[in-house]
């Protein structure tokens, strides 16, 4: 055990876990009933992901989910966040419920439990029925209200057992990357566009969060939120106040309405774009909630782009920084920072770190085996940091490392692993690296520690 790594910090009833989320794993994505999302159809669009990869049979997850239960128990984890696809359950978006998609997700609920582990589940992780895009997608308030109704069919069939509820999954990616850059579903560079999105991805949470007061009392309801710390480059008060608008558009964005302080004016300003607000709009945004969560993977250093797209600001690249497969900075301390950042600017009661982990060329070796030293090594580092932050006063309830499976890593396509198991996609075997190794000996040793 790493001397660094402070597991007493962690309190006993610590959710250890991994994560997944439907469209990356599940495939099967025209059985029983199932329609098509918005990442169905920017997948079979040429030149939108990496080597023409889809995700319409992924890990194959939705006939191999018994043995991906056990893998979960050969990791001794006691949690797992898994997300609901929207075009299974409501394969049209709004209208009828399918009957058949709800009756999948029944059995997995079902077999977790019966397995110990405590399921997490996510409403929206991206695969917006591609019907409701036709319609507008997330730039029309129609789609926010459309979410509470599948969200209360949802919590109707599996909320007598599920408990741990999220209604979205990272709205930066959807409303700035796949409405502002283009590089994921549905593929728009359009600024008005993004903000409206914004404002009704986040209009849905709250009115999801309604839904799940009515549906499920009892549940306890989080947001998942993605962050990086911003720096400026350099001391140059360009570059300052350039870091000043990338928190503004990366962080604050996402989190001030949330937490009942309205969308940032410098940021309104910024964009310049009028918000599509009625009356009530913003209690229902910040509607009380019993947890957050933060997926972390990599800081930003910033610098000013006075010609560039908003928010006007480039990352920098360090040099001579360590860095995953995907060219990420890697900073552990970054993920404590946000940790303490929620804690004590926005008043979390109760933190999950719903995602981190990184992704790398693995490879399997001739006795069968995969040995990651990178990603052991990370996940012990930022295991290390979330402890720090708990002993700072981080009220840290549990941490999912993304993710359990190598998967459809969206526009990256099946290239870039981040599993803990890693996954020949042409046989689907399945085999626990060496990073899961690790993982299951903290798991097990926290336990003991407990005992």
């Amino acid at each position: 055990m790493s001397d660094s790594l402070d597991l007493g910090a962690f309190p006993q009833d610590f959710a250890w876990g991994t994560a997944t989320s439907a469209y990356q794993i599940e495939g099967a994505v025209k059985e029983d009933g199932r329609g098509p999302s918005i990442w169905d159809t920017f997948s079979h669009t040429p030149g939108k992901v990496d080597n023409g990869d889809t995700g319409d049979e992924a890990c194959d997850h939705y006939h191999r989910w018994p043995e991906d239960i056990d893998l979960m128990k050969r990791l001794g984890t006691n949690a797992y966040r898994m997300s609901i696809a929207w075009p299974r359950i409501v394969p049209d978006g709004s209208g009828p419920v399918n009957a058949r998609g709800l009756d999948f997700y029944d059995k997995v609920v079902d077999g977790l439990l019966e397995a110990g582990i405590t399921p997490s589940v996510t409403l929206y992780h991206w695969d917006l029925p591609q019907a409701l895009q036709d319609r507008g997608g997330w730039t029309v308030r129609e789609t926010a209200e459309h979410l509470a109704a599948y969200t209360t069919a949802v919590a109707e069939r599996l909320g007598d057992r599920v408990t741990q509820w999220a209604t979205l999954n990272e709205p930066l990616c959807s409303g700035w990357i796949g409405h502002l850059e283009g590089r994921m579903a549905p593929g728009l560079t359009d600024l008005t566009a993004a903000v409206r999105a914004s404002y009704h991805l986040l209009l849905g949470h709250g009115l999801a969060t309604q839904a799940l007061r009515a549906a499920a009392p009892g549940a306890q309801i989080g947001l998942v939120t993605n962050h990086s710390t911003v720096v400026p480059a350099s001391d140059d008060p360009e570059d300052v106040a350039a870091a000043v608008r990338m928190d503004g558009h990366t962080n604050r964005w996402w989190l001030d309405p949330v937490y009942g302080r309205g969308f940032p004016t410098d940021m309104r300003e910024l964009y310049g774009v009028e918000l599509p607000e009625r009356p009530g709009d913003l209690e229902t945004i910040a509607a009380p909630l019993d947890w957050h969560g933060l997926n972390y993977y990599f800081p930003a250093t910033v610098a000013d782009d006075a010609r560039g797209p908003v928010p006007f600001a480039r990352e920098v690249r360090l040099p001579d920084v360590p860095r995953t497969g995907l060219d990420w900075q890697i900073d552990a301390a970054g993920i404590e920072s946000l940790l303490l950042r929620l804690t004590n600017d926005y008043g979390v009661r109760k933190l999950y770190v719903t995602e981190n982990g990184s992704a790398f060329p693995d490879t399997v070796g001739p006795d069968g085996a995969v040995d990651d030293p990178e990603r052991t090594s990370y996940l012990e580092q930022h295991l290390a940091a979330c402890a720090r932050a708990v002993r700072q006063g981080a009220p840290l309830a549990g941490y999912y490392a993304w993710s359990l499976l190598d998967n459809f890593e969206w526009a990256y396509g099946y290239d870039k692993r981040f599993g803990l198991v890693h996954v020949d996609y042409a046989t689907q075997k399945r085999t626990l690296k060496t990073s899961g190794h690790r993982y299951a000996d903290i798991v097990a040793a926290h336990g003991r520690l407990h005992a």
